[in-house]
């Protein structure tokens, strides 16, 4: 019992941190780039947001609710990313980024909607005909909650290099990563079957 929980958290963790499919990791990315290790809570919380989007949505495919054309949200999928790395570069340095709060937490679950539909058929194969798809289904969450946080640590981490070592201000940091992360996105989005 131990050994299937263990199996499947260590698939959701493989799942974000796949070198093949680091879409998860660039969203993350440009999430967490614009907070410092103060922010903990509210980027802890923004990564459950995702996390939940991400979770609903297979667990919408896992009981056949929805089933959503794959090269659609293959597409998509780089698009989320795209918007939030420019709505870092937009936002980069100016303070007054409370009152958007709302907002960025609706975004980034309906962001983790659409990344989790990306992953949604792969889910359907893992799961299989198996009884218990929803314990299923929470330690696989579990795995990719642990996996997104290992991300945002070492992205916090580097920041907080840059920022003091490297003298980079916060407004570059942000601005800097965002950019790197916008030249990796456009090739994904010019390459996706939607436009080919």
């Amino acid at each position: 019992m131990l050994e299937n929980f263990w199996f499947n958290v260590q698939y959701g963790m493989n799942h974000v941190l796949d070198p093949n499919g680091y879409d998860h990791v660039l969203f993350l990315m440009v999430l967490a780039v614009p907070y410092v290790f103060k922010d903990w809570k509210r980027i802890l919380l923004l990564v459950s947001m995702f996390t939940l989007g991400h979770t609903l949505s297979l667990v919408l495919a896992a009981y056949g609710v929805v089933n959503v054309n794959a090269a659609l949200v293959e597409f998509l999928i780089p698009v989320t990313i795209l918007i939030t790395a420019l709505y870092n570069v937009f936002t980069a340095g100016k303070k007054d980024k409370a009152n958007s709060i709302g907002l960025l937490f609706f975004a980034t679950l309906f962001f983790g909607l659409i990344h989790g539909l990306g992953f949604a058929r792969e889910f359907k194969m893992f799961a299989g005909q198996s009884e218990n798809k929803l314990e299923l289904l929470i330690e696989f969450a579990l795995g990719i909650e642990l996996a997104q946080i290992i991300v945002v640590f070492v992205v916090l981490f580097l920041g907080f290099l840059f920022q003091t070592l490297f003298r980079f201000s916060k407004r570059d940091w942000v601005m800097v990563l965002s950019a790197v992360v916008v030249g990796l996105v456009i090739p994904m989005i010019t390459g996706s079957d939607l436009l080919n």
